[in-house]
């Protein structure tokens, strides 16, 4: 059962639970590769050549969600990444660092906040996808020869969508920021699936058993935190973004992507919305579902 805002109808609550059996239910497909961009355990890529052997594929970089708990790992994804490498893309998926303990457990997201792991590790969740993006080209020039590192594009899911609006937003981070980057990053575009994409409508929605708040440390430091890691202040970007968004999704809802898409374009910058009718959270990360093939081709379109 999913974590949800509000009181999802028994309906809704069945069709979660019947969508996020189906997306779990695959088994983990092993990388071609694995390299390290850090020294702690989590901080690994996998990388997934293109099925189809072509040369000078561009480089889809993966950042799974799981309300940056650590019971939810790169493995849940790893299905996705290779239907995007059988879809012609190199895929690096990003590993990094999380909140709590546990062992990963099939299923949806957690559903009690007082037994959830701690969401996110601050400041580490951010040095880790930093420091991934940062190390990117020369880790997939090394261990996927026949990718095309100009040609990037980051896609993410749910606290992960979170992830890959962040990581395009890090040159209008506020000055002094350890994350900060003197100009944009070398992106072709963003594909955020179901992302927490507005800390203020996350919060407001109780998105994910308050997530956010332990994401930023809980208390205390929170506001000014959040300048630094809410995508939905950090705009505009300049980069060419797309959010793919289920309307019956219960885990994040879709008033959460059209309050970064509405923050968006109060500062001038227009992000694509494409709303999946009779679509939840999970089948956008689910390669038997079609909106994952939807979700092939909002990268496509950026990639290519």
């Amino acid at each position: 059962m999913s974590d949800s805002p509000g009181f999802p109808d028994s309906a809704a609550r069945d069709r979660d639970e019947a969508e996020s059996a189906s997306a779990f239910a695959h088994p983990p497909v092993a990388p071609d590769a694995t390299a390290a961009y850090g020294d702690h355990p989590d901080q690994v890529v996998d990388f997934y050549a293109p099925r189809d052997g072509r040369i000078g594929a561009p480089l889809v970089v993966l950042l799974h969600g799981g309300a940056w708990r650590a019971p939810y790992d790169r493995a849940h994804v790893s299905p996705l990444a290779d239907f995007l490498a059988r879809r012609g893309f190199a895929v690096a998926s990003v590993e990094y660092r999380r909140g709590g303990e546990g062992q990963h457990a099939p299923g949806a997201y957690p559903v009690a906040p007082g037994a959830d792991p701690v969401a996110g590790r601050w400041p580490e969740t951010f040095d880790d996808v930093a420091a991934a993006l940062d190390a990117m080209p020369v880790l997939a020039a090394r261990e996927l020869p026949g990718a095309d590192v100009r040609r990037i594009v980051v896609t993410g899911h749910s606290a992960g969508g979170h992830l890959a609006l962040w990581a395009a937003a890090r040159h209008v981070l506020p000055e002094g920021s350890p994350w900060r980057l003197p100009a944009p990053p070398p992106l072709r575009g963003v594909v955020a699936l179901a992302p927490i994409a507005d800390f203020a409508a996350a919060v407001e929605l109780g998105v994910c058993g308050g997530a956010v708040a332990q994401l930023l440390g809980g208390e205390g430091d929170v506001e000014e935190r959040a300048a630094h890691a809410d995508p939905g202040v950090l705009l505009p970007t300049g980069i060419a973004t797309a959010i793919v968004q289920g309307v019956e999704d219960i885990v994040v809802p879709q008033a959460v992507s059209e309050a970064y898409v509405d923050a968006a374009a109060k500062s001038g910058e227009t992000v694509g919305l494409t709303l999946l009718g009779g679509v939840g959270h999970f089948p956008l990360i689910d390669p038997v579902a079609d909106a994952c093939a939807v979700v092939a081709e909002e990268i496509t379109q950026l990639a290519w």
